[in-house]
């Protein structure tokens, strides 16, 4: 849904009048801590430096996480007319998404619960700020 100048509900929320973009990766099945390891290693950086940083993490998270920085800088060259050069990360936060239950059986027929977790990843990127301005 659009507000009335345009702009989506969400747009307004994670940047309002700021230039910028931002991405959103949904359904990750992966646990929101151990994205989140990931995810506080590069909020703050330059974008470049972000995608360095994540091509050589040792952590499985890394490669979802690449993955949306890279969409959130497309998605500012490409609707925001922003150079990659300028963009740093501004906000990343990652959320609880769905969980599978499963079970798992155990001795006298009892069984014990698995959870499977997921999780929401959004990352959103800005250009910086000038000083001389």
């Amino acid at each position: 849904m659009s507000n009335e100048n345009g702009n989506s509900r969400r747009r307004e929320t994670l940047l309002g009048d700021r230039p910028g973009s931002y991405a959103i990766a949904r359904h990750v099945r992966m646990s929101p801590t151990k994205v989140r390891r990931v995810v506080d290693l590069v909020r703050g950086m330059d974008v470049k430096d972000a995608l360095v940083a994540l091509k050589f993490a040792p952590q499985a998270a890394s490669e979802p996480v690449y993955k949306v920085v890279a969409s959130a800088i497309a998605n500012a060259e490409s609707a925001e007319a922003l150079r990659s050069d300028d963009l740093y990360i501004s906000k990343a936060f990652v959320d609880e998404g769905v969980t599978l239950r499963r079970i798992r059986p155990r001795a006298k027929g009892s069984a014990s619960r698995i959870l499977k977790r997921g999780s929401h990843i959004t990352v959103v990127v800005e250009p910086r700020e000038t000083k001389g301005a």
